[in-house]
């Protein structure tokens, strides 16, 4: 049982502070700590440890093998349906796990993936995150949630079986797109069914798109109170709300907030993938962040796909999460900043990180002067700390001539 005590550190506040640790977590100074090795944190800033709450690990690192030629939702849907014949699990472990620990370099120890879970991948999508679970658990926590469709027509009954499969596999967390659905709220009903059944959390990509006229958000937030699953959905995506009236936007804010629905809003992703088509002020592809906060709704900020069909670039990194939330969402960079740490430890149904004794130790120490400019500059320097554990460092020599 190693105690580990990190000195030199300094608070958003501007204050040092020390702190110990013991089997994985913060312990109160005058503890016993015996033999307790000494980690200098060289005045960097500590701040909790990220948490990206929807990633496509699967997907991870596809760009130069499938291109996506129209660069829109569809078209990345397409192309995975016709490229998951030619991946197997082996390729999926091997990316999957080296987009997973250039997230925990960036101080991400809390990851949720979602792995498709259908016709096409099959279970080996599933299996392959499984395993990277397993694998990298030393290094950060890692929940796989089996992103299921079709559960409706032609195809229903045999991504009702996949679905199945994969939870007694060993899923984290129930997922699928009931808004693509031939009857959403059958696909809804059935999915809620399972997580009462299960009594597993769901997590639903839902209403990406940008029509108004959708309003599974809605549907959703009835059939959660009638499944009697309050304070165990997270919804993502919800484009469709952000392109609603104001009134719409805050009716439907409200039902949200009485299901106790989580919202998790995509704007790296959405901004790529969304309003292609439109020319002349194009919405921003987000949910009504304004809308959802005012109603007391959890949200938070997440990345989405990292350099697959579905976004061609991308860092694995929440800070440049965080710094879209400010630009695309108006969030103040303290905001912003709690959409990828505090939100996401809700959303997971996880203790929060505030460096109190019992508290989780997992931080990240990162060369800035506050949040706001850890934000804009977003500075590869850091150091990671998972379980009271050094799992990731990062450091940068940098030479400008006079």
């Amino acid at each position: 049982m190693t105690a580990r005590r990190f000195i030199n550190g300094r608070l958003p506040d501007g204050q040092g502070v020390e702190l110990t640790a013991i089997s994985g977590v913060f312990v109160a100074d005058g503890d016993d700590l015996g033999d307790a090795e000494t980690i200098d944190l060289d005045g960097k800033l500590v701040l909790p440890a990220f948490g990206e709450p929807h990633a496509h690990l699967d997907k991870t690192l596809l760009a130069e093998r499938f291109p996506n030629p129209t660069g829109d939702l569809l078209g990345a849907i397409e192309v995975m349906r016709i490229g998951w014949a030619t991946i197997d699990e082996a390729d999926i472990v091997d990316r999957a796990t080296r987009t997973v620990r250039r997230l925990v370099a960036s101080g991400t120890t809390l990851i949720r993936s979602h792995a498709d879970t259908n016709v096409f991948a099959g279970l080996k999508a599933i299996r392959a995150l499984l395993a990277v679970r397993d694998a990298v658990e030393p290094l950060c926590d890692l929940e796989v949630v089996a992103m299921s469709y079709p559960l409706t027509g032609p195809d229903g009954r045999e991504g009702r079986r996949i679905l199945d499969q994969a939870i007694e596999l060993g899923a984290d967390v129930i997922g699928g797109a009931p808004h693509l659905e031939d009857d959403p709220d059958d696909a809804i009903d059935h999915l809620l069914n399972l997580a009462v059944e299960t009594r597993l959390h769901v997590d639903l990509h839902v209403d990406e798109i940008l029509d108004a006229e959708y309003d599974t958000l809605k549907d959703l937030s009835r059939a959660v109170i009638r499944h009697g699953l309050e304070g165990t959905v997270n919804a993502s995506h919800c484009v469709s709300h952000g392109v609603k009236s104001e009134e719409q936007q805050r009716e439907i804010a409200a039902a949200v907030a009485h299901a106790d629905i989580s919202v998790v809003t995509l704007p790296r992703t959405n901004l790529y993938l969304q309003a292609r088509d439109m020319l002349q002020a194009p919405p921003r592809g987000t949910v009504g962040v304004e809308a959802m906060a005012q109603a007391g709704v959890t949200i938070g900020g997440g990345a989405d796909n990292c350099q697959d069909p579905f976004y061609s670039i991308g860092r694995c990194d929440p800070l440049e999460t965080a710094g879209l939330l400010v630009s695309v969402c108006h969030r103040t960079p303290d905001e912003a900043f709690a959409m990828i740490t505090d939100s996401i430890r809700e959303i997971t149904s996880r203790p929060l990180l505030d460096f109190q004794p019992g508290s989780p130790a997992d931080f990240v120490a990162i060369e800035a002067a506050s949040i706001r400019e850890a934000i804009a500059d977003q500075p590869a320097a850091r150091t990671v700390v998972h379980r009271g554990r050094v799992v990731a460092s990062t450091t940068v020599d940098t030479w400008v001539a006079e």
